[in-house]
């Protein structure tokens, strides 16, 4: 199976052909990926280097003349380093465009923490109107992506190593879908955390919802799930793969009405010094299988 940046190259790279007012800017990141699509459509495919605020600045630029831009690095030099950009350039302007980044929270290891961005969709949701897609599987980035590129809002889709075995259908509302139906609790899966999400809950009578899209959040979807009717109370888990508790307020919204406890499960606070592996990641932030289990039996227990 291709990783999510590479179906992201070779997808982008199509829609160069179909979609006369996209183009795709670059900060040297996938730049050898890029080199067909730069030769074919060279005012169209930009490298500015390793220069963070203006790759935001010039696709900014771009959108305010009426295109459809991408900007495309890692999640730590997309959205924090040049956050003012961001704010500014897209925001404040009212313009839209879409950021892909690479690396999640913990992707490549070896490059330290300087490459690591576990707080990427927290910082994007101290601003207005960003639509940020998570996929969990290569097809779904693909579908995720292509529907961006009809569109003229802001969006944001993150893009990991971590995948899941199988793609799963990308709904057009952007909604959770149901994987799993039970009584005893609810657990949202985000994107590439499904997969150790059905197997920490194997044999367990809850509920597990699957989210691609975690802005806007599903309150509705959510609601359903857990049966907000009279006399009704919920228990449910948020299971991300950035940073831990960045939606529980959303879902604390959206359950305001009825008696409910929210645990949210993520990537720590804590910086973790030594390189290791993604896997080892993983299992130090409990969100391996193993992990994930102890966590949530433990809070339904609670």
């Amino acid at each position: 199976m291709d990783t999510m940046r590479d179906r992201f190259i070779t997808t982008a790279s199509q829609l160069l052909e179909e979609e006369p007012r996209m183009a795709v800017v670059l900060a040297d990141i996938s730049a050898d990926g890029f080199a067909p699509a730069r030769r074919a459509h060279p005012d169209r495919v930009i490298n500015v280097g390793i220069r963070e605020q203006l790759l935001i600045g010039a696709g900014a630029g771009m959108a305010l003349t009426g295109m459809r831009p991408i900007m495309h690095t890692f999640a730590s030099f997309l959205v924090e380093r040049p956050f003012e950009q961001v704010k500014l350039d897209f925001g404040h302007q009212g313009v839209g465009g879409i950021l892909v980044s690479a690396g999640g929270s913990y992707d490549w290891p070896a490059g330290g923490f300087t490459h690591m961005s576990p707080g990427d969709v927290a910082l994007l949701d101290t601003l207005e109107g960003w639509t940020v897609h998570v996929p969990g599987h290569p097809d779904e980035a693909e579908a995720l992506l292509r529907g961006a590129v009809d569109g003229d809002d802001r969006v944001y889709v993150r893009l990991s190593l971590q995948a899941n075995r199988e793609a799963r259908p990308v709904g057009g509302d952007g909604g959770f879908s149901v994987v799993r139906e039970g009584r005893g609790g609810t657990v949202v899966a985000v994107g590439p955390m499904l997969d150790n999400v059905l197997t920490a809950t194997e044999g367990l009578d809850v509920s597990v919802l699957y989210a691609t899209t975690v802005r806007p959040f599903d309150a509705a979807g959510l609601r359903r799930a857990v049966g907000a009717g009279a006399g009704a109370s919920a228990d449910v888990v948020i299971v991300e793969p950035y940073l831990a508790g960045t939606s529980t307020a959303r879902a604390n919204e959206a359950l305001m009405e009825l008696p409910h406890r929210v645990l949210g499960l993520g990537v720590g606070r804590a910086e973790l010094r030594r390189y290791g592996q993604l896997d080892e990641h993983l299992a130090a932030h409990g969100l391996d299988a193993r992990g994930l289990r102890e966590r949530i039996t433990g809070f339904l227990r609670g």
